[in-house]
C-alpha cells in the first residue's frame, strides 16, 4: 500500500489498532478490534465516529454559484436557504449519474462534499462549466453517527443541539473553526465536522474519550448504508443508470420538472423528464433473500428458478446486522419492482428466492 494516500487521521487509526486497507486511492481502515458486526451495532445504539477525510470537499465561490450549478444538477439549488444542504447529482448528456455529493448554503458560498473515487474528476468538471471553483486540502472530514451523536458533540460544541436535518453552520471548538452539518450516511441521526487538518487528530480523541463513542471502519460505515437504502457510487448508482432508475425522483424538486419555473436545463434533461412522467424500464429494488444466504453484488437475479436468462443484478448485498438477516438492492424490470414480487437470486449455482421489499430496511431516525 505505499502508493496510497493517507488521511491525516492514519497514525490515530493504527494506534487504534484498525486494519487498513486500499480504498479509493487511499490507506483507510476497513475495521477496528471490536469487528464489522460489533461496530455496526454500537452505531445503532450509541454513536460511531468515521474518518471521512478521503471525500473531496469544494468551495463554489462565484455570486452566481447557484444558478450556474444547476446547469449540471438535476436539482433546485436557488430555492436552498442559507444554513441548509440539500443532496444532488452530475448527470451527463445520456441522464446517467456522474456522481452524488451533497450542496450546502453556507450564506456566501455553496460548499460541496463528493466522493473520494470522483472529486478529481468532479473538481475538472466543476471547472469546465463554473468559475470560482476551490478545492479545500488542508481541512480533515468526520462523521459522528447514532443517537448519541448529539449529546456527545454537544458536550464538546453545545449548539448542535439545536440544528436539525439538513442544517449547516460554522461552529469553534477551543480556537477551531468547525463547519458542521448534520445528516449522515447510515440511517442514524448524525453529524459531519469539517475541520483543519491539524487539529483533527486532537479533536477526534475528545470524542473518542467519551464511553459512547467508537472508532468505526469502511465494512460497518457499508453495512448500516445498506440497511439504511442509501446506493453507494460506482456500484447501485453510476453512468448507466437514472435518477430516476435509482428510485432518486425525491432529488429532483418540482421546479425542475416539466411545468416548473426552472424545467430542465441540466444534463440528460430529455430522458430524465420522460421518465419521471412515463416511468424507466427498470428500477432500483430492495431485496430480502428468503433464508441465511446473502446476496453479494453480482448476483444475477432471474424471474423464475428455472428462467433461462437474468433479467437483473444485485448491486449491494450483504448480512444486515440490525435486521438479523440479508438484505440487497438491485435493479429489476419495472413488471417485478412491485413489493411482494419473488425474484431468484444465483448464490453458489443455486437459484434461492428474494422478496421484493420497501426500503429502508431499517428505520431512519434523523431529527427532522
Amino acid at each position: 500500500m505505499t502508493d496510497l494516500m493517507r488521511t491525516c487521521l492514519h497514525r490515530l487509526h493504527v494506534e487504534l489498532g484498525a486494519k487498513m486497507v486500499p480504498f479509493a486511492g487511499y490507506e483507510m481502515p476497513v475495521q477496528f478490534p471490536m469487528g464489522v458486526m460489533g461496530e455496526h451495532l454500537h452505531t445503532r445504539a450509541k454513536a460511531g465516529l468515521f474518518d471521512v477525510s478521503h471525500m473531496g470537499q469544494i468551495i463554489l465561490g462565484a455570486r452566481d454559484a447557484a444558478a450556474a450549478l444547476e446547469r449540471l444538477v438535476p436539482v433546485d439549488l436557488l430555492g436552498l436557504s442559507a444554513g441548509r444542504q440539500r443532496y444532488a447529482l452530475f448527470t451527463n448528456d445520456a441522464g446517467g449519474i456522474l456522481d452524488d455529493l451533497m450542496v450546502a448554503n453556507r450564506g456566501d458560498h455553496l460548499f460541496l462534499v463528493v466522493n473520494a473515487a470522483c472529486k478529481a474528476a468532479d473538481t475538472e468538471h466543476l471547472m469546465a462549466h463554473l468559475s470560482g471553483v476551490e478545492p479545500v486540502t488542508d481541512r480533515a472530514l468526520l462523521a459522528l453517527q447514532g443517537p448519541a451523536a448529539e449529546p456527545a458533540l454537544a458536550r464538546l460544541v453545545p449548539r448542535v443541539a439545536e440544528m436539525r436535518f439538513m442544517d449547516v453552520g460554522t461552529h469553534v471548538w477551543l480556537d477551531v473553526e468547525l463547519w458542521i452539518s448534520r445528516s449522515g450516511y447510515t440511517g442514524e441521526d448524525g453529524f459531519e465536522i469539517s475541520l483543519p487538518e491539524d487539529r483533527a487528530e486532537e479533536f477526534a480523541r475528545a470524542l473518542l474519550e467519551m464511553d459512547e463513542v467508537a472508532p468505526i471502519g469502511l465494512g460497518a460505515r457499508d453495512s448500516l448504508r445498506l440497511e439504511a437504502g442509501l446506493c453507494l457510487y460506482g456500484h447501485d448508482i453510476d453512468t448507466t443508470t437514472t435518477p430516476v432508475e435509482a428510485g432518486l425522483r425525491w432529488a429532483i424538486q418540482k421546479v425542475r420538472r416539466r411545468g416548473g419555473d426552472r424545467e430542465g436545463g441540466f444534463p440528460g434533461t430529455e430522458r430524465i423528464l420522460a421518465e419521471l412522467e412515463g416511468g424507466p424500464a427498470r428500477l432500483r429494488v430492495g431485496l430480502r433473500p428468503e433464508g441465511r444466504a446473502p446476496m453479494r453484488e453480482g448476483t444475477a437475479l432471474y424471474a423464475a428458478e428455472d428462467a433461462a436468462e437474468p433479467v437483473g443484478a444485485v448491486t449491494s448485498g450483504g448480512f444486515g446486522p440490525s435486521v438479523g438477516g440479508p438484505v440487497a438492492m438491485g435493479y429489476l424490470p419495472r413488471d417485478l419492482a412491485a413489493p411482494e414480487s419473488l425474484v431468484f437470486g444465483e448464490v453458489r449455482g443455486k437459484r434461492l428466492p428474494a422478496r421484493v421489499v420497501p426500503m429502508p430496511f431499517q428505520p431512519t431516525t434523523y431529527r427532522k
